[in-house]
């Protein structure tokens, strides 16, 4: 059964569950976005959407230098205790999320944060690639929707394919959900700074 993106987005607004951990769900519950939401409870992956609104202003900013130091990162993450923030595993995830940017340079944490200028463009130069195909409407919009996807995937920290998870079947949002239900706080990605040697370095010539 294909499960469309439209779905897994709005399972995972009323859930706060990953992507991948969506996309599972659904399929078992045959795209019944309600059956979907009782397997994730039954999970436990559905406790991160019930804290998603406390306010998270402990936490840890750490950083990252990358083998060879030519890439550095530092990141802001929040949980909403200092005992959380002093744990090994929140710890963990800080550094793992800090490697996750130094290894795929993500523009932004969420789609929601970048301009919806930016968002129309792209949509644009995808509809005028997929109008060259002579394909019926519907199927362009579905080509537009799943290149913006793609775009999400590769631009977005919460939606990348985790760097430990060597299928893939893993995303940011996945491991950020999957702690919050072990610990038992909200925890929000808060910014971050990725560094390259050199970038942004003009040679000018005499």
């Amino acid at each position: 059964m294909v499960i469309s993106a439209e779905v897994v987005r709005e399972l995972r607004e009323k859930t706060g569950a990953g992507v991948m951990d969506c996309k599972s769900a659904l399929t078992e519950s045959d795209g019944n976005i309600e059956k979907a939401i009782e397997i994730l409870r039954g999970k436990g992956l559905s406790k991160a959407a019930k804290k998603s609104g406390r306010i998270a202003t402990e936490g840890l900013i750490a950083s990252y230098i990358h083998t060879g130091g030519k890439i550095g990162v530092l990141v802001e993450v929040n949980c909403e205790t200092d005992f959380v923030a002093r744990t090994d595993e929140f710890h963990g995830l800080v550094k793992d999320i800090a490697m996750q940017i130094a290894a795929t340079a993500p523009s932004w944490i969420n789609r929601e944060d970048i301009p919806e200028a930016m968002i129309e463009k792209e949509r644009e130069i995808y509809r005028s690639q997929a109008m060259g195909s002579r394909k019926p409407e519907e199927v362009i919009r579905k080509i537009v929707e799943g290149k913006l996807d793609k775009f999400y995937r590769d631009n977005c920290l919460m939606e990348q394919p985790f760097i430990k998870d060597e299928e893939g079947n893993t995303t940011v949002q996945d491991i950020v959900a999957q702690k919050i239900a072990k610990l038992g706080e909200n925890i929000i990605i808060r910014r971050f700074t990725r560094y390259l040697l050199g970038e942004g370095y003009r040679r000018i010539e005499i």
